[in-house]
């Protein structure tokens, strides 16, 4: 039977959690920055969702994005290790940040417990990864159970979407130039996805309609094995509240949220980047 103490629960701001759940649930999450010039911004602390759309659409030099330093991350582990028996952190997909490995390195020079788990991933499903993990430690699983549920996950997650800015994915040396060329001179809207952590595209479509069509017939090909989901979008809660509403209209088993995509995801696919995440059951 594991107790509160049991398990310290480390996580960071691409996660995207809510400030009540982070509170309610003692989660330390450790936030990337965002760097514009040389103004630099930690992610949930000093730069919202909210703040960093319009200052992104205003900015003339593309902001850069930076993961935590190692000693961040030792200097927590120290902290947890004093109250906490072992801890479990779940981070973005290693391919895209540096931050699972600082994790993973700062746990073994403070000689501390750490499960460090390779989401894969980012937003919504690292997110609802944590959520899950805590939910178990709730029903009082032991720690073993649920590190080994967990690391089921990341190969069960998915997110898809269409990116507002194909020039920031190309400049972030996320697509290539070709791509970005085609796209533009036909006006083509990608769809990438996320495959073993990595940003590839899966799709080239003609008009925004069609995005929408498409990515709820991918939606539809999984929703027999989905509990919960989300509607993820750079700054445009109206469409993504309207797609939210017709994806609870249509598949009524399936509990849907809307997410605003975090700073750091948001750098490099834009404003107006709207997509669906969910994990498999």
């Amino acid at each position: 039977m594991t107790t509160q103490n049991d398990i310290a629960w480390v996580t960071d701001s691409t996660a995207s959690l809510s400030e009540d759940f982070i509170k309610n649930n003692h989660i330390y999450v450790v936030p990337l920055s965002i760097i514009f010039g040389e103004e630099a911004y930690l992610e949930g602390v000093d730069i919202t969702a909210e703040d960093f759309y319009p200052k992104l659409a205003a900015s003339k030099v593309l902001p850069k994005t930076s993961q935590p330093a190692i000693g961040e991350f030792v200097e927590l582990y120290k902290k947890l290790k004093e109250q906490y028996k072992h801890a479990i952190a779940i981070h973005a997909s290693s391919a895209l940040t540096g931050t699972y490995q600082s994790s993973v390195a700062a746990s073994s020079m403070v000689d501390y417990k750490v499960e460090v788990i390779d989401s894969k991933i980012g937003s919504f499903p690292l997110g609802n990864m944590v959520e899950r993990g805590i939910a178990m430690q709730k029903e009082g699983k032991s720690y073993e159970e649920i590190v080994s549920y967990l690391r089921t996950l990341p190969d069960k997650a998915n997110l898809y979407m269409a990116p507002g800015s194909l020039e920031q994915l190309h400049k972030g040396g996320r697509l290539s130039t070709t791509q970005v060329i085609i796209g533009s001179l036909i006006k083509l809207k990608l769809i990438v996805r996320f495959e073993d952590g990595k940003v590839v595209l899966f799709d080239k479509i003609r008009t925004e309609k069609k995005v929408k069509e498409r990515l709820f017939q991918i939606f539809e090909e999984h929703a027999h094995s989905v509990k919960e989901a989300s509607v993820i979008h750079g700054n445009v809660r109206e469409s993504a509240e309207e797609w939210r509403k017709e994806l609870q209209q249509r598949f009524p088993q399936v509990s849907f949220t809307t997410m605003n995509f975090s700073p750091v995801a948001g750098t490099h696919t834009g404003q107006g980047t709207i997509g669906l995440a969910w994990i498999n059951e």
